[in-house]
């Protein structure tokens, strides 16, 4: 009869052993969207939520940067026929993709993040992003001197006009005659990656008087905060907390936690918890909020961040109503 130690010494083998053999079955997978993994913004959001992943279980997974429209669906095939678990496609552009491939590989889990796709083997996630905009317009409001501010959106969809909805509804709120000048940087995925374009139109609202610009535009927004730095102007980052890009310039960020949706949906899938069908994310569930930290405390006051965090109780518990944005 084995003594103790050799006996829990084998157990502890053992169990390393089922450990390995399921980490080897189980195989996540993400693509990104247009802008890259890099973007400091949505895409490197998610690219945090798969790291984390890595990080606590030991776990690879493999990853793709498209370049070009027709490689999602090209990609997406390759990663199902190589047998991985899960696929997590990022960006609401993918939707169409994902629906065609999970229809021809209905054992392979996918998700599609900011799109809905109603497949038994597919969850959707969404973010009630006009929410955590809805603050960031109470903020712009408080800090802004002159009672005008700005909004640069990227790609003129449905998405970034519920920003824009929540941000212009944020500051009014505040204050009823603040101006709030809008531009859409542009209508193919494209405008996700011009930080040129974004820094013209940033300048462009500040000629008009703004003094607070609002960006949910990918890494064309780096070009947005880059510019108002430059001019001695306050910006308001988007997806990512980009509070450290300019320290002490950036007011505050609209974060949406991408990376809090890939590493659940990584961890449930690898747990056998993962369930299909349509999740969504607000402030009640911590999808989405503001950033405060080091880099926007000085200007970010303890008297704006109260008055926003009364906002926030009141949107969660129903007293403020943040308008959906509709599209016409």
């Amino acid at each position: 009869m084995p003594s103790l130690p050799r006996r829990l010494a084998s157990l502890l083998l053992g169990a390393a052993a089922c450990a390995a053999a399921g980490a080897a079955d189980f195989k996540p997978s993400i693509i990104y969207d247009f802008g890259g993994k890099s973007d400091r913004s949505f895409n490197q959001s998610a690219s945090e939520g798969a790291l984390r992943f890595k990080k606590e279980t030991g776990i690879a997974y493999r990853e793709f940067e498209i370049t070009n429209a027709a490689q999602r669906a090209e990609y997406m095939r390759q990663l199902a026929q190589r047998g991985y678990s899960i696929i997590v496609a990022v960006g609401f552009t993918q939707a169409s993709a994902v629906e065609q491939v999970a229809k021809e590989y209905p054992s392979v889990k996918f998700v599609v993040i900011d799109g809905v796709v109603d497949l038994p083997n597919v969850q959707s996630v969404n973010f009630r992003e006009q929410e955590s905009s809805f603050l960031c317009g109470m903020a712009a409001a408080l800090a802004s001197k002159t009672g005008k501010i700005g909004f640069i959106g990227g790609m003129d969809i449905a998405l970034i006009r519920k920003f824009e909805a929540g941000y212009e509804a944020g500051a009014k709120y505040v204050n009823p005659a603040i101006q709030v000048f809008a531009n859409m940087t542009g209508t193919t995925p494209l405008a996700w990656a011009d930080p040129a374009r974004g820094g013209e139109l940033a300048r462009a609202q500040f000629g008009q008087g703004a003094d607070v610009v609002f960006h949910a535009a990918g890494a064309t927004g780096i070009g947005v905060m880059q510019a108002a730095a430059d001019e001695g102007f306050l910006s308001i980052g988007c997806d990512s907390n980009q509070d450290y890009l300019h320290p002490g310039k950036v007011l505050t960020s609209a974060v949406k936690h991408v990376d809090v949706a890939v590493y659940t949906t990584f961890m449930d899938a690898k747990n056998g918890t993962w369930k299909p069908g349509q999740r969504v994310l607000g402030l009640a569930e911590d999808g989405v909020g503001y950033s405060l930290d080091a880099d926007n405390r000085s200007i970010l006051t303890p008297a704006i961040e109260q008055r926003l965090n009364q906002a926030k109780a009141d949107i969660i518990a129903g007293r403020i109503q943040v308008p959906e944005y509709k599209a016409k």
